[in-house]
């Protein structure tokens, strides 16, 4: 049994955490860098140490920092959210010697869908479709990367093995840029990640973002919780998630359920995991696994009427969910708009102080936000700031609620991007459903009406 949970995070998902602790009566510490003692979550935990200064390999990346903090304030399991420290092995690793729980899979599970060439090898192998690719780590050979690059077919795309948020990769249309883009997708992965490998896989033109959210629990049962549409992107970051994904046959769908069921089964996987996968033409090609919760869980909690997190605490603690696979029923349309501090136009970061706050409300509206009135933003961290979710019987019902939600929504001191949410929602390709992962390209450029 979980009695105390130490939350390795910030912002709006260690509140999201801490509130489904309480939910479930479990104490709660919270750990924070300088910069952040008036977070919410931090007022609100039962305990809170500060681990470090705001960089965050001095704070929420220091891991021995954290396990101390867990230890010292007797937390007897560690929930790592999303981002910072939460798909790496080795933390995960650290807090099991500790004596510690881990509320995610486990390190050789994450340590094998955390590289991508490994986490692909291993889905073919389980029978899940992925985009033909090289099939392995990019040879150094200059001739061999372009014998693989012939046979995969121009456009390829150069993709980091331990990479991810969509850095350090590359489109090559031609044979004569392979080389060069090889070489600096190389350059950028070692900065970010550490690790230079690079693989190669077919380029698709037009594909939508698509993604698959389960829950396993200790007794081995996995349960799928529908899908989610993540095309709309911008730099391959997400900023509008839907739940489900649209216009996806109900033979189709079935099908894909059933195999990311089968796979999580086979590899063993305890916890929530997102199997994300490229589909177009009626084909889905698995591109990577996230194996921890997901920035857009809230909109396949609304439609499923499961609350995630309260059920990772569950499985962790070895209780029952108080339900089964087969009766987890879905049911409208939740879509979900990420509000970030930053310019609306040149995207600019905007940290600062917050002299209004208003958010909206209303039947079937969710916001997931940290914010407060004078609460200062920091300069040191990823810029979302809230997520509004709007919940409909049908596509159409839910874009017109979050439309007038972002309408309520006021947000004064920063900038922040609700205007070009606004842009996008209003959209004629977005409300007719006609676009890919390339929208917000064509939406920027003036293409699209």
């Amino acid at each position: 049994m979980i009695r105390k949970v130490l939350i390795a995070n910030r912002g709006e998902i260690a509140l999201r955490i801490l509130r489904a602790c309480k939910l479930q009566s479990i104490a709660t510490v919270a750990v924070y860098a300088k910069c952040d003692a008036n977070l919410l979550h931090v007022r609100l935990a039962d305990e809170a140490i500060c681990i470090g200064d705001n960089a965050p390999h001095k704070s929420y990346m220091n891991a021995s920092a954290i396990i101390s903090a867990a230890e010292l304030t007797g937390a007897c399991a560690i929930h790592p959210g999303y981002g910072f420290l939460a798909e790496d092995a080795n933390f995960a690793h650290q807090v099991i010697r500790s004596g510690l729980i881990f509320i995610g899979p486990s390190p050789e599970v994450i340590a094998q869908m955390g590289d991508k060439v490994t986490a692909i090898a291993t889905m073919q192998r389980l029978g899940i479709p992925c985009v033909p690719g090289s099939d392995g780590p990019l040879p150094d050979a200059p001739e061999a990367q372009q014998k693989i690059a012939q046979r995969i077919g121009y456009p390829v795309l150069v993709k980091a093995s331990g990479g991810g948020g969509g850095r350090a990769m590359a489109v090559v249309r031609e044979a004569s840029s392979l080389i060069s883009a090889v070489q600096e997708v190389k350059r950028e992965a070692k900065v970010s990640f550490n690790n230079d490998c690079v693989y190669l896989e077919r380029y698709l033109e037009n594909p939508r973002h698509v993604e698959v959210q389960i829950l396993a629990d200790h007794l081995g049962r996995v349960y799928c919780l529908g899908d989610r549409d993540c095309s709309v992107q911008r730099r391959r970051q997400k900023i509008i998630e839907e739940a489900p994904a649209f216009d996806i046959p109900d033979s189709k769908r079935r099908e894909l359920h059933d195999l990311c069921v089968h796979a999580c089964e086979k590899l063993g996987y305890l916890s929530a995991g997102t199997l994300e996968f490229l589909y177009e033409k009626g084909t889905f090609y698995f591109i990577e696994m996230n194996t921890r919760i997901q920035v857009e869980h809230p909109v396949t909690e609304m439609i499923s009427g499961v609350d995630i997190i309260s059920a990772q605490l569950s499985i962790h603690s070895n209780s029952p969910l108080g339900f089964l696979p087969k009766e987890i029923h879905l049911r409208g349309v939740a879509i979900e708009c990420r509000v970030n501090a930053e310019h609306p136009i040149s995207f600019a970061p905007s940290p600062g102080t917050v002299t209004v706050y208003h958010p909206p409300s209303g039947p079937n509206i969710r916001v997931d936000s940290h914010l407060y009135q004078q609460y200062c933003i920091p300069h040191y961290y990823d810029p979302l700031v809230a997520k509004i979710i709007a919940f409909g019987a049908d596509r159409s019902e839910a874009i017109a609620r979050l439309r007038h939600a972002l309408n309520e929504c006021v947000i004064l001191g920063v900038d922040t991007n609700i205007a070009y949410l606004k842009r996008i929602l209003a959209n004629r390709s977005f409300q007719d459903r006609t676009y890919s992962i390339h929208f917000t390209e064509q939406f920027s450029d003036g293409a699209l009406v």
